[in-house]
């Protein structure tokens, strides 16, 4: 029914990128469903040349098991800067943030997450990979691009 719905979506709410990728290794960002501070992220040439990925986030488990498997295909990434706004209804950045501190039950529930459905397929040991890999900088709901790129070059030094 998730993937129904989902596929439904890409043709009444039709979101032309998902993601953009940079010049960098070690950082990325996740915008959300911040579309518009995608595409401003995405258009700046000196932030992008710092950047491994940007991209957004709309689903607490499907959109989380991506991020997850992006992380461990690319063992440089250190570091995931979440901002932008969270989905009302999934609450996916929320849901990322509780998988950081608390981690995964055995059934592959996120731990303390407010998302409604927030299953991932990761198993437990993709997750704590993850989590020990990857430093999570919550930004939720910060949309200023002047302050998201300070958090970014902080991070570089």
């Amino acid at each position: 029914m998730e993937n129904f719905i989902g596929e439904i979506c890409k043709y009444l709410l039709p979101i032309k990128h998902e993601h953009f990728v940079g010049k960098g290794s070690r950082i990325a960002i996740c915008t959300l469903s911040s579309i518009r501070l995608l595409t401003e992220i995405s258009n700046d040439t000196k932030l992008m040349n710092n950047l491994a990925i940007v991209g957004r986030l709309l689903s607490e488990n499907k959109g989380i098991d991506d991020i997850i498997n992006y992380c461990i295909v690319h063992k440089e990434l250190e570091h995931l800067v979440i901002c932008g706004k969270d989905s009302r209804g999934h609450r996916a950045g929320d849901s990322l943030i509780a998988l950081s501190k608390n981690g995964l039950t055995k059934e592959g529930i996120i731990i303390e997450s407010k998302s409604p459905r927030p299953q991932l397929r990761s198993s437990y040991q993709e997750v704590e990979i993850f989590r020990e890999r990857v430093t999570v900088h919550n930004l939720i709901e910060e949309t200023d691009l002047n302050h998201i790129r300070s958090c970014v070059y902080e991070i570089i030094q």
